[in-house]
């Protein structure tokens, strides 16, 4: 979010279903940020299938979380694409690339932790303009 992130939550083994998503992202996280943003909280994911399961869109109803819409093609507008793009190229540029998944899982987190803010805020901060480009080209590819 802008001016500050979350701990990176990474998933223990296995698939992420809708139940999974609700107990580990949405009641934990996204619950606790909507009481203390209130009511201009406006809850941005995408269209993954666990967040678009029933489960999901109930518990948010039940919660007063107002979800974005999305257009149905959207090409890189969602800010974590991005992060996720520089967490990569990060760690694809380490000495010891990461081997076992407790070494993944720690150079997630010190990527992370190490992440500029500034990054974070310019990817929020742009998204109107990257929404507007996206409708003025009826959602085909965005000029970089």
């Amino acid at each position: 979010m802008l001016g500050s992130c979350t701990d990176l939550h990474i998933f223990d083994a296995g698939s992420v279903n809708g139940t999974r998503y609700c107990n580990e992202i949405l009641l934990p996280h996204v619950r606790l940020f909507r009481g203390t943003m209130g009511l201009q909280f406006l809850f941005m994911d995408d269209s993954a299938p666990c967040h678009r399961t029933v489960a999901a869109k109930q518990l948010l109803e039940s919660e007063d979380i107002e979800r974005m819409d999305w257009p149905a093609r959207y090409p890189d507008l969602n800010p974590i694409e991005h992060v996720w793009d520089f967490l990569g190229r990060r760690l694809a540029a380490r000495t010891l690339p990461p081997i076992t998944i407790r070494e993944l899982r720690l150079a997630l987190q010190d990527e992370w932790a190490a992440m500029p803010q500034q990054l974070i805020d310019t990817l929020i901060l742009s998204m109107g303009r990257r929404c507007e480009t996206c409708l003025s080209v009826r959602g085909d590819h965005i000029p970089y």
